[in-house]
């Protein structure tokens, strides 16, 4: 797996670069204007004439260079979603081909040494032999330069042997062994004939022709193959068709980030591409006397000016803040039932905020302020999610008496680190940054999550009063009631103000599709739907309350007949409402099982029927208690 994930990373390597040329997309003010008019002495006709020639040959050479970066991007893009087994034979062709080219190279190279300065010596090596002089021959293996003639062929030699054994370990494909044995031959054969005197003019044509032959191998491998290609492309299709079928488009997706495991491809990424700038800083003499701010400041800086190099930085930022949750999960001793929420969640985040901010296309220095001010967001995003994991765990502590003191200490710890690190954050930004949009922003979210950990901390200490208490609290109710309202008012006030600094960045500073697109959906989930289920809870309450009201209170003589607990609450009752079916429950249990239905819990009879009734018509009351008489009557 590790193998396969390091053959994914060069495709990302090459749309990197397309992206850093913008795709070919030409400068429009280097275009428009090719040609300075000052410096020419030319008519205004013919410098117009020379305009558009120019302009219309830029246009021409971007458009090609536009085809050629959409080819080479879909043609990476299909090579990293390839199966393993493709992949491998993708990279075998390709290593191929390199192979071949450094066969062409070396050939060249020797070529190039010994058809000038060793021609005569060779020529009387040819001579020796020829005349079968023994010692001739040694004379002349002797000299030093006759040495370094046969060091570059022998060199040369074992180098192209070497090649022809990668050359055929590659093409597997390939089943004839007599064409192994041409084709080692081919590797040698331009050294051969450069040996052959009078051959120095066709000595290059031999080169490429051993090159060729390699190629022309390589050619039919591929075309042997080409219904192995297309029977592939069809069974993809086939495959996708059939997913989004039957489980629908978010199925596939998933199913194919898995399978590519594609976080862990960004991260190699992201690391040998920031390896590659460190490499830079230790090698250029110019920044090896920066600090390491300024390293750490470069690197940042060159590590998302893409957008394939903010997806690597992407999922660096996932896997730092998963191992921050599953900390918070440690210490509060919880186990996680989905242990990438928090990853996906930072992850999706801070990629939109880079795309929402136009993290790419700014100067570098501002790239940098803009990557600070996104991660002060995301560690704001951070302390909510942590909030969501210790609310519901206080809440289960105080309601359920659990006694253990550790559990309780840990969750007060993680609170006090909700309450103090906001603190400090919101001291440290307002001292050393003036006021903008982004630290108003900031700051709400911080103030925000302080206020949902005083909530949770007052709700969690009622519970535990109401833990020790030895008599029922039918007031805690209302009193959670309250404080909850409040908390989500205050965090609705907060919507409602994010927004409206949205409108305003939108309108005054930076607008944007991205932009636009995140603050419609912020204005719906955010404020439209918490408002509507807030006033939905709101009229729920207010009618529960009504009905409870109009039931009759118990008296203590009743309650001391009864001497029963509360079917809803199992609690004594010190008080109680007494239903029209004649059940006495506490006043605000029956209020919250009114939330749910309008049913007695205990004989599910409706709790209202004597107000259904009054509504009717007095002739259907007259007729309805005749027919209760005549059951009765029957019944005795």
């Amino acid at each position: 797996m590790t193998l396969c994930n390091l053959l994914r990373v060069p495709p990302i390597f090459i749309m990197d670069e397309v992206f850093k040329s913008s795709f070919g997309l030409p400068d429009i003010a280097e275009t428009l204007f090719p040609i300075n008019r000052a410096h020419h002495n030319l008519s205004a006709t013919h410098m117009e004439s020379d305009d558009y020639t120019q302009y219309y040959k830029a246009i021409l050479l971007s458009l090609v260079k536009i085809i050629l970066s959409c080819l080479v991007f879909c043609a990476s893009l299909c090579s990293f979603v390839l199966p393993a087994k493709y992949l491998y034979l993708v990279y075998f062709h390709a290593v191929s081909v390199c192979v071949v080219l450094i066969s062409y190279w070396s050939n060249i190279q020797t070529l190039k040494v010994i058809s000038g300065k060793y021609e005569d010596i060779k020529t009387d090596i040819v001579d020796e032999f020829i005349t079968w002089d023994i010692s001739g021959i040694l004379k002349l293996f002797t000299h030093n330069e006759i040495s370094d003639f046969l060091y570059l062929i022998c060199r040369n030699t074992i180098l192209q042997c070497i090649i022809s054994l990668v050359f055929d370990f590659l093409q597997t494909t390939t089943r004839h062994r007599s064409i192994y044995k041409i084709l080692s031959f081919s590797f040698i054969a331009p050294i051969l004939v450069a040996l052959v005197p009078g051959t120095q003019s066709i000595v290059n044509t031999a080169a490429v022709l051993a090159t060729l032959f390699p190629l022309f191998i390589m050619m039919k491998n591929l075309w042997l193959n080409i219904f192995t290609l297309v029977n592939l492309i069809q069974d993809g299709y086939q495959y996708i068709k059939t997913i989004i079928n039957n489980f629908g488009i978010s199925a596939l997706l998933e199913n194919e980030w898995n399978r590519l495991n594609i976080p862990n491809v960004l991260r190699i990424f992201w690391s040998i591409r920031v390896l590659e700038q460190t490499l830079y800083l230790l090698t250029d003499t110019q920044v090896q006397n920066q600090t390491i701010f300024d390293a750490v400041k470069y690197l940042l800086i060159k590590g998302c000016d893409t957008f394939t190099a903010v997806l690597g930085m992407t999922s660096f930022v996932s896997y730092f803040c998963h191992y921050i949750g599953a900390f918070f999960h440690w210490v509060l001793l919880t186990d996680d039932v989905d242990d990438k929420s928090i990853g996906t969640i930072s992850a999706v985040l801070f990629y939109i905020l880079a795309l929402q901010t136009g993290l790419t296309g700014l100067e570098p220095e501002k790239r940098f302020t803009r990557l600070y001010r996104n991660i002060c967001l995301l560690f704001a995003a951070l302390l909510h999610y942590i909030h969501n994991i210790v609310n519901p765990l206080l809440m289960s502590l105080s309601a359920s008496h659990n006694p253990s003191l550790n559990r309780h200490l840990r969750a007060l710890l993680v609170c006090a680190f909700l309450i103090i690190f906001p603190i400090t954050m919101l001291t440290y930004l307002w001292s050393h940054h003036s006021i903008s949009t982004w630290l108003l922003a900031v700051s709400s979210f911080n103030i925000e999550i302080i206020i949902k950990v005083l909530v949770s901390l007052s709700v969690y200490s009622l519970f535990l009063i109401d833990a020790y208490r030895t008599t029922f609290w039918e007031r805690l109710d209302d009193y959670v009631y309250y404080i909850k309202a409040f908390g989500n008012t205050v965090e609705f006030c907060f919507g409602i103000f994010l927004f409206l600094n949205g409108v305003y960045i939108m309108v005054f500073v930076s607008g944007g599709a991205v932009r636009a697109s995140m603050m419609c959906i912020h204005a719906y989930f955010n404020i439209w739907c918490d408002a509507r289920d807030g006033w939905r809870v709101f009229i729920k309450r207010r009618t529960a309350v009504k009905k409870i009201e109009s039931l009759p209170e118990a008296t203590s003589k009743q309650l001391t007949e009864h001497d029963d607990v509360c079917a809803i609450c199992y609690q004594n009752m010190g008080t109680a409402k007494i239903t029209k079916c004649h059940h006495f429950f506490h006043g605000v249990c029956l209020r919250k099982w009114l939330y749910v239905q309008d049913r007695c819990p205990l004989c599910h009879d409706i709790l209202y029927k004597a107000e259904l009734a009054n509504s009717q018509p007095r002739y259907n009351t007259h007729n309805e208690q005749q027919i209760e008489n005549i059951i009765n009557n029957d019944n005795s």
